[in-house]
C-alpha cells in the first residue's frame, strides 16, 4: 500500500479527497493537515508513516505549499507532492514546479484523472495536465532533438528558473536587458517554448536546474 498526505486548509475539502483516495486501490491515507507545519512535524514524529506522496495546497497559512514542498525536497527527496489547487495562473505553477513539486492537479479534477496521477507519479516520477501537461510533452519531444546551448545560454536558463526578474538576471550576468531579451527569444526558439513555465519544466528534467 501507498502512504498518501493531504495538506490543505480547507478541511471539509481535504477530508473529502482524503475518502477518494481511500477508494483507490493500493493506497491509504496516513495524514491529513492544514497545513505545511503540520505536515513537517507529523512526517518528523512518525518517520515510519512517512508518505509516498503528498497532495499539497498551494496556498495555506504558516507554511504554504511552495514553502513546504522546498523543505521536502531539501530534507525528504523520496517523498513526491503532486500540487493540487484552484490556482491555474504561470507563475503559481512555476513556482512549485521550481520547488520541486512532481505533478500540478487543478481541485475540479476527476477521480479517475486523480488517481492515474498518484499511479503514474510513482511509476514515472512525474505527472502534469491542464496547460502543464502541454508544455511537458513539448519538452518531451525535445529528448529526441540535438540541440546545442551555449554556455551564457546554459546560465542565462538557470537564473531564470529562479526568482529573479530578467532586469536581475541582465545585472547578474553583467549584461544589458537587451541582450537578455536576446538569451531569452534564443532559447525559447531553440526549445520550441513560449514561456518561462515551459523553460523552468525543461531545466528540471534535463538537469540544468535542480530544486
Amino acid at each position: 500500500m501507498y502512504k498518501v498526505a493531504l495538506v490543505d486548509d480547507h478541511t471539509l475539502l481535504s477530508e473529502a479527497i482524503a475518502g477518494l483516495v481511500r477508494r483507490f486501490e493500493n493506497f491509504e491515507v496516513v495524514n491529513v493537515s492544514v497545513n505545511g507545519r503540520e505536515l513537517v512535524d507529523f512526517i518528523e514524529a512518525n518517520p515510519h508513516m512517512q508518505p509516498d506522496v503528498v497532495l499539497m495546497d498551494v496556498k495555506m497559512p504558516v507554511m504554504g505549499g511552495v514553502e513546504t514542498t522546498q523543505y521536502l525536497t531539501k530534507y525528504y527527496p523520496e517523498i513526491k507532492v503532486l500540487a493540487l489547487s484552484v490556482e491555474e495562473e504561470e507563475g503559481v505553477v512555476m513556482q512549485m514546479i521550481r520547488a520541486g513539486a512532481k505533478g500540478y492537479l487543478l481541485k475540479d479534477t476527476r477521480k479517475s484523472i486523480l488517481e492515474q496521477a498518484l499511479n503514474e507519479v510513482l511509476e514515472h516520477g512525474y505527472y502534469y495536465t491542464n496547460t502543464v501537461e502541454r508544455i511537458v510533452k513539448k519538452t518531451e519531444r525535445l529528448k529526441d532533438q540535438e540541440i546545442v546551448l551555449k554556455e551564457r545560454e546554459i546560465e542565462f536558463i538557470k537564473h531564470a528558473c529562479t526568482e529573479m526578474t530578467y532586469k536581475e538576471i541582465a545585472e547578474k550576468m553583467f549584461l544589458s536587458p537587451k541582450t537578455i531579451e536576446g538569451y531569452r527569444e534564443s532559447v525559447f526558439q531553440k526549445l520550441g517554448l513560449k514561456n518561462r513555465t515551459g523553460l523552468v519544466i525543461y531545466a528540471i528534467k534535463n538537469n540544468i536546474f535542480v530544486p
